[in-house]
């Protein structure tokens, strides 16, 4: 019986060593080879859907509209698109298929919450460097420390044609977004009955994974540095933090600092990570739903549900119009659905449960994510009782003077206290600056300390 035991307890260890061997493995020649074929060159699907509710992907948009100057904010390039139709809580039961749990909680819970759906525009595009750095990448990127990081790739999304959920998620977080960029921008953590108090920021990526020409020795196990300075209200400015961000975090855990202008010092801040509260965001966000998802992906296993066609925030433009007020965007309760945009696009599904003995305030989170850009659009989130808790959504456009899809806006919304936290407000000042030129020394805590003093 002991010996019976043992070759099964052995054959069972076989099993799961092959399956998390294929699971992980490179991609075949073949499949590379379906890249710009039937696959657009970052691994979504290039035709529409049967019904014609999605069209094939044409390039996305690949210049900018005649009279954009750099600098500017951006012309919304669909702005003649008719309204299809939109979604209320009294008609949310007749496409409830193509709804994320979030959303329709939303529309059960908030009568005000309306979603207006226009045509589909696939509009998201990358460098052509970028596409063939994927076709590249795709050849050699591989997992490593239990797939909480990624080796063999730089430049080029790792896992164009993803196996496993948290191939996902690591093309998100490596996906392009320039090589450099800064912006001004404000955030509101928006009471019940829509009170607030502006927080503004200035922030600064330095995206090193995507420089052009830069090595994997040469990244030296950092993917981006970022810095971020709080400008307003008084009691908060000059408060700034500064983040090193690794590929493979188990190895080296991401390095932060925060210069503190009331004790005019630095130091380091680990606690900026995880489920620790974001920069003064009420406690509605936590560090690591900032952009969607960032951080460190050790404490959940990833489960990748496949591809689904729903309802996603895409092109809000309208929302990050010049000619809009933040008044006329934070309203009680959720933003105002007029001036939101809603499209059906395919979003690869990947389900985030708490390992056993991790520590999170979440336990279960759903992704939804872009299959032309690997942005996350939407996610649902569970607290430790199994009820949904909040619902991120991410409200991008094509920044085309890149041209790079990102988000222009992220709302997180509290459903238990009728709260939100939107963060990316930049209808009242300057735009994003994808041309800033800075050095790695910018980024040190030396530079951050003299950057505060003076």
């Amino acid at each position: 019986m002991a010996r019976k035991s043992t070759v099964a307890l052995g054959t069972t260890l076989l099993l799961l060593l092959f399956a998390v061997t294929f699971s992980w493995a490179k991609l075949k020649p073949e499949e590379i080879g379906r890249l710009g074929k039937d696959l657009t060159p970052l691994g979504a699907e290039i035709a529409g859907n049967a019904e014609g509710t999605i069209p094939p992907w044409e390039g996305g948009i690949t210049k900018p509209p005649a009279g954009y100057k750099k600098g500017d904010h951006h012309p919304d390039p669909f702005a003649a698109d008719p309204l299809l139709f939109t979604i209320t809580a009294a008609n949310k039961e007749k496409y409830a298929d193509k709804l994320s749990a979030g959303h329709l909680a939303m529309l059960e819970l908030y009568p005000s919450f309306s979603m207006k759906v226009y045509p589909t525009r696939r509009s998201a595009s990358a460098p052509q460097r970028i596409y063939d750095a994927t076709r590249k990448v795709a050849a050699t990127a591989t997992l490593v420390n239990d797939g909480d990081g990624v080796t063999g790739a730089v430049n080029g999304i790792p896992f164009p044609i993803p196996k496993t959920g948290i191939e996902v998620i690591w093309n998100h977080l490596l996906r392009f977004r320039g090589e450099a960029a800064e912006r001004r921008i404000a955030q509101a953590a928006v009471t019940r009955s829509g009170d607030y108090t502006l927080v503004k920021f200035n922030d600064e990526f330095n995206l090193l994974y995507s420089k052009e020409g830069i090595t994997e020795a040469q990244l030296e196990n950092k993917i981006l540095l970022f810095k971020q300075e709080v400008t307003a209200p008084a009691r908060l400015a000059g408060e700034i933090l500064l983040v090193h961000e690794t590929l493979d975090q188990i190895k080296e855990p991401r390095a932060a600092w925060i210069y503190n202008p009331g004790q005019r010092r630095v130091r380091r801040a680990p606690n900026v990570s995880y489920d620790n509260p974001g920069t003064a965001s009420d406690g509605i966000r936590t560090n690591d739903q900032f952009d969607m998802f960032n951080g460190a992906t050790d404490r959940y296993d990833w489960h990748l549900v496949g591809k689904k066609e729903i309802y996603v925030p895409y092109n809000s433009y309208r929302l990050h119009s010049k000619s809009l007020k933040y008044k006329d965007i934070l309203t009680p309760l959720h933003i105002n659905p007029e001036h939101l945009r809603y499209e059906l696009h395919r979003v690869w599904v990947v389900e985030a449960t708490l390992k056993k003995g991790a520590r999170h305030l979440y336990k279960k989170r759903t992704f939804y994510v872009d299959e032309d850009s690997w942005q996350i659009l939407l996610v649902d989130i569970y607290d430790n009782r199994d009820q949904l808790w909040r619902v991120s959504e991410g409200h991008p456009i094509n920044y085309y003077e890149v041209p790079t899809f990102w988000t222009t806006l992220e709302v997180h919304t509290d459903l238990q206290s009728g709260r939100y936290l939107a963060i990316g407000l930049d209808n009242e000042s300057a735009m994003y600056n994808f041309d800033i030129k800075r050095t790695l020394n910018d980024y040190s805590p030396g530079a951050l300390r003299r950057e505060g003093t003076r």
